[in-house]
């Protein structure tokens, strides 16, 4: 029996709060005690319940941070004597909806809103007009970046279509940012507590609180800046140099930039649409002049296919889906007002970050932070146009400042020093192999290292030429594997590389070797996974089934690992 006074204290409190923040109550005490005590002005809408038989866990991912995340919720569960399914989408097969029970999916968002390649089939799935699970009650956490326009885009789709289907929300759609860890847990941990307690249809208190974004914004000095490519070469890389107090990352980390738009396009903007520049507007909370907006916040240079499709319905124009930018839009389909503009602004998405490996090393480097640019090009209706923060970052002068934040990648980390790695690089994938080789040696590791790197051609394209040949001359690198695709006639590309050395691949993964593979995700990566299954398959002597077995060991085990893009 509670003392008088701390009756009073109770009573006092859960007259000042609404029901849903009863029932969030009701599920957090239960979960330690295990007994159930709903007050008396919440009415019980499910039966009662103190266990769970079964759960049901399935992630999409890209990265690897839904798959991590997941694997945590699960051992979570698990300890709390809960049984748990644990599946890749990509390995679920979606008719099992039907026969779920209690259902949680982690799921990231990529490029435009869409969904991780593993996961396409499970959303496409979900998606069909005839899905019908009234008996499911599900919860989904989205992982995703705020400073991204459609942030959790995907996370909100599949929430969307398991209601709209006839599922029963566990807990309401929680929004994950960057740093998702403490957020996810606490959000799974509650709902599984409600569980325990109550299994009611609507318990819309979980998951109310949203993510916080906690990105820290270090402020930083350009203190080196080099082209890393020979005069002759197609190509421009940078090798930039940044100087900042205080920051925290490791090996395998990125650091994201937010560009601005240049002053002259956005003037034009202005000139073209007469509005005035120095007025001052609301942008999704933001109050900033005009010219301010388009300046360093709105995303002008290419606009998504649904900003396209907004502004043909403003402007009362039809406009065929095309790569455009706001400028040559502006020129081709032009506005009537500058009123008529401001509301164009008004569906303009921010400008999204652009992150970069990280190539140096924290043992190594201190307060320096290094990252390899490769300045983009593309052709949008027959005219050359650069990358916004490639181009910027490009034209970057020795002291100036930028502002930089850490994307962790905590599914790309450098193994135990004793253990043995494989990196996989092409052009400016080498950049967080140039973090890993020093930080290794700075802590003196004594790990083999086998790095395979491509570009174009040796003499113009050998990006970090003399450190790896000073690597190699010191042992640090116990092997490196070339390719120069246009050094001869017929081309040849890391993976080529990788089928040359088969055999003594194969024995580096029999020893224990971790594989890293950074770069671009099509077709370098697959064609790169494609090549290490031939190798498993032709030096194991092994089965077409048996060496996707192997390889999929391999990352089941944590010892295969890409960042791509």
């Amino acid at each position: 029996m509670l003392e008088t006074s701390k009756l009073e204290t109770l009573k006092k409190l859960l007259a000042t709060v609404s029901q849903e923040e009863l029932v969030w109550i009701n599920g957090f005490l239960s979960g330690i005690t295990h007994t159930i005590s709903i007050p008396n002005n919440i009415q019980e809408s499910g039966r009662v319940s103190n266990a769970i038989d079964k759960i049901t866990i399935v992630y999409g991912t890209e990265t690897g941070n839904a798959k991590s995340l997941a694997t945590q919720l699960s051992i979570y569960a698990r300890k709390k004597g809960i049984s748990v399914k644990l599946s890749a989408l990509d390995q679920y097969k979606p008719a099992d909806l039907a026969k779920e029970k209690y259902f949680f999916v982690i799921i990231s968002t990529q490029g435009d809103g869409e969904p991780p390649a593993a996961a396409k089939r499970f959303y496409e799935y979900i998606h069909r007009g005839d899905l019908s699970i009234p008996h499911l009650e599900f919860g989904v956490i989205a992982l995703g970046d705020s400073a991204y326009p459609l942030f959790c885009k995907t996370g909100e789709d599949v929430d969307i279509k398991l209601k709209e289907a006839g599922g029963t929300r566990i807990a309401s759609l929680k929004k994950c940012d960057i740093d998702y860890e403490q957020d996810a847990t606490e959000w799974f941990e509650n709902a599984l507590a409600v569980l325990r307690s109550v299994n009611s249809p609507t318990l819309p208190s979980v998951g109310k609180v949203q993510s916080k974004n906690k990105r820290q914004i270090y402020n930083g000095n350009v203190v080196g800046h080099i082209n890393l490519n020979d005069t002759g070469s197609n190509k421009e890389t940078y090798h930039i140099e940044i100087a900042t107090e205080g920051i925290v990352y490791a090996p395998g980390d990125s650091i994201g930039i937010i560009p601005s738009n240049p002053i002259e396009l956005v003037d034009a903007i202005i000139n073209i649409t007469g509005v005035d520049r120095d007025k001052v507007i609301d942008h999704r909370g933001k109050s900033a002049t005009i010219f301010s907006l388009l300046h360093k916040e709105l995303n002008i240079t290419y606009l998504l296919p649904s900003v396209v499709k907004k502004y043909g319905n403003i402007t009362q124009q039809n406009i065929p889906e095309t790569k455009i930018g706001l400028w040559d839009l502006l020129n081709i389909y032009p506005v009537n007002s500058p009123v008529q503009f401001e509301t164009v602004i008004a569906e303009l998405n921010t400008i999204s970050p652009r992150l970069y490996s990280i190539s140096s090393s924290p043992s190594a480097h201190g307060d320096e932070v290094h990252i390899t640019v490769s300045k983009d090009n593309y052709s949008i209706n027959g005219e050359l146009k650069f990358g916004l923060c490639s181009n910027q970052l490009s034209n970057q002068d020795i002291n100036s400042n930028v502002e930089i934040f850490v994307h962790k990648n905590n599914i790309f980390r450098l193994p135990e020093n004793n253990k043995d790695i494989i990196m996989i690089g092409p052009g400016t994938g080498i950049a967080p192999f140039r973090s890993f080789l020093h930080e290794r040696n700075a802590l003196g590791a004594n790990g083999k290292n086998w790095l395979f790197f491509g570009d174009q051609c040796f003499v113009t394209d050998f990006l970090y030429q003399t450190e790896i040949q000073e690597w190699v001359a010191t042992g640090l690198l116990t092997n490196v594997s070339l390719a120069f695709s246009r050094d001869q006639q017929e081309k040849i590309y890391v993976q080529d590389r990788i089928k040359d050395n088969g055999g003594e691949f194969y024995k580096w993964l029999e020893e224990g070797a971790y594989i890293y593979i950074c770069g671009s995700k099509d077709p370098m990566s697959i064609d790169v996974e494609n090549a290490i299954l031939e190798v498993i398959q032709k030096h194991g002597d092994r089965s077409e089934d048996e060496s996707v077995a192997y390889l999929e060991m391999l990352k089941s085990n944590d010892r295969f690992f890409k960042d791509v893009y």
